[in-house]
């Protein structure tokens, strides 16, 4: 009975978890100071392979890996840095205010979505983006500090805006 490109597959990530994942367990810990998420980064290193978003296996197993979970962990730290950012904000609200811990996950799912679409647009249309909503300047202030036309702070905010949008 012939083997399928999905058993040849399976077993190839098989190999892959049994000859590498102790190796990569190691190399997250050292990036994250804690077992307990290293060893959550590099079970979802081999999720993702096995979902079948990655590239070939074959030539340098070793950088394959490091390459999916580098990019874990850059979503892992952009995650802390918006949570700790938001907490950081309703930390001051009394009692009574504090939104419940399902309306927490929902807001951080939002936000999350949005960090991820902004982070996506060019730099300077995240920087006016930046100045119009988190320093509160105007729109001639923007144009003035960034060197750069009304209209095309305008055209910026309106692809910042647009992208905030589609992310909800």
């Amino acid at each position: 009975m012939p083997v399928s490109a999905t058993d040849n597959s399976t077993v190839l990530l098989e190999t892959l978890y049994q000859d590498h994942h102790r190796w990569l367990k190691r190399w997250l810990q050292h990036s994250t100071n804690c077992s307990e998420q290293a060893a959550d980064l590099a079970h979802d290193t081999f999720m993702r392979l096995l979902a079948g978003r990655h590239g070939d296996f074959d030539g340098q197993p070793r950088a394959l890996l490091r390459r999916v979970a580098r990019n874990l962990l850059i979503d892992h730290w952009r995650r802390r840095e918006v949570e700790r950012a938001w907490l950081a904000s309703i930390a001051h609200l009394r009692e009574p205010e504090v939104p419940s811990s399902e309306t927490r996950v929902l807001i951080m799912e939002t936000l999350l979505r949005i960090e991820s679409a902004l982070s996506k647009l060019p730099v300077q249309t995240q920087r006016i983006f930046e100045l119009s909503q988190f320093d509160g300047l105007k729109q001639q202030a923007i144009a003035d500090r960034v060197g750069v036309s009304i209209n095309t702070v305008r055209r910026h905010l309106s692809k910042a805006l647009t992208a905030c949008i589609l992310a909800e």
